[in-house]
């Protein structure tokens, strides 16, 4: 496989190229380095640094590429909301650009990374693709709206697209430090340096963590999947487990061996309450399933970090 890999250099699309590599594939990376690292890519991949919402880097980069793995964002919520205008150039622009790109350049198929955030907190849970989709922030518009070109760009085009709503992704190389960090490696930080874990709200909010292996997968699994099974849809790649933010902080805990407690501050602008995941649609189309509980993909995620390469992150 010829693969191009948007976002490469980040938590997700790193552990994606790892993979790819690891099964033979020809793997080249398009990364800004803007929130990814370049010593997150394996040096056996062409690693070009450019912005996916540059077109002609971004044509320049699909040259050759049999499937698509776009991972490249502006992912968080909050900064969405915040700055709305360079999330949707990013999301938006970016992911037009790579479907361009690819029906220009005769690409097999677009996988693409979308987000639960486009259910806006949906009232059935687990919740289903055919939920109504009411997104409440700005990276949830921009992820329903590339959602919609890559089924425009199905029909229109004939180009085949496959977009994967994460669930909540955690795992090894998932940064701790910025203003937008996630929840899991802010909350291993804080208690290996024995402050405080903040959490937003009563910490009863619940979500459907899925470890970054399995997300991989699913993303493999959209990649080799019969065009007519799969083509032009949108897939939830989630856990399987709802919990809570209380929860998710005792696990982590137990898996470090200590405890610290928590400070409840303020409820963020455009958090949904409760996530959570009906993952029928994918394992009947794709054949996936998650494979990794949360209590392994706890203990697997705090070993990485207090590791040399972890725990050299956690300090940073």
């Amino acid at each position: 496989m010829r693969a191009l890999v948007t976002g490469g250099a980040g938590f997700i699309g790193s552990t994606l190229v790892d993979h790819l590599l690891a099964d033979g594939a020809s793997v080249r990376v398009l990364d800004d380095l803007s929130t990814g690292y370049g010593d997150n890519v394996d040096p056996r991949a062409d690693l070009v640094v450019g912005d996916v919402a540059d077109e002609a880097a971004v044509r320049e980069a699909m040259s050759g590429i049999e499937v698509v793995f776009h991972q490249a964002a502006h992912r968080s919520v909050f900064r969405s909301v915040e700055t709305p205008l360079s999330t949707d150039r990013a999301n938006v622009g970016g992911t037009l650009n790579v479907l361009v790109a690819a029906r220009d350049a005769g690409t097999r198929r677009v996988v693409a990374a979308s987000s639960s955030s486009v259910y806006g907190g949906a009232e059935l849970r687990p919740t289903p693709e055919s939920a109504p989709l009411t997104p409440r922030s700005p990276y949830a518009v921009s992820k329903l709206a590339g959602e919609h070109y890559g089924r425009v760009f199905s029909e229109l085009y004939g180009l085949d697209t496959v977009f994967l709503r994460y669930f909540n992704v955690y795992g090894p190389r998932q940064r701790p430090d910025g203003p937008y960090a996630a929840v899991i490696p802010l909350f291993i930080r804080s208690i290996v340096d024995g402050s405080a874990p903040t959490i937003h709200g009563d910490g009863l909010q619940s979500r459907d963590f899925c470890y970054v292996d399995d997300v991989v997968a699913a993303n493999m699994a959209a990649a080799t999947a019969p065009g007519p099974a799969c083509t032009g849809k949108a897939y939830n790649v989630a856990g399987g487990m709802e919990i809570t933010l209380l929860d998710l902080l005792a696990a982590i805990e137990a898996a470090l061996g200590r405890s610290v407690p928590p400070e409840h501050i303020a409820s963020r602008a455009g958090d949904v309450r409760h996530s959570f995941a009906d993952l029928t649609a994918i394992t009947a189309d794709l054949a996936w399933r998650p494979q990794v509980a949360v209590a392994d993909g706890i203990a697997r995620t705090v070993d990485w970090f207090t590791g040399r390469r972890g725990g050299a992150m956690l300090r940073g």
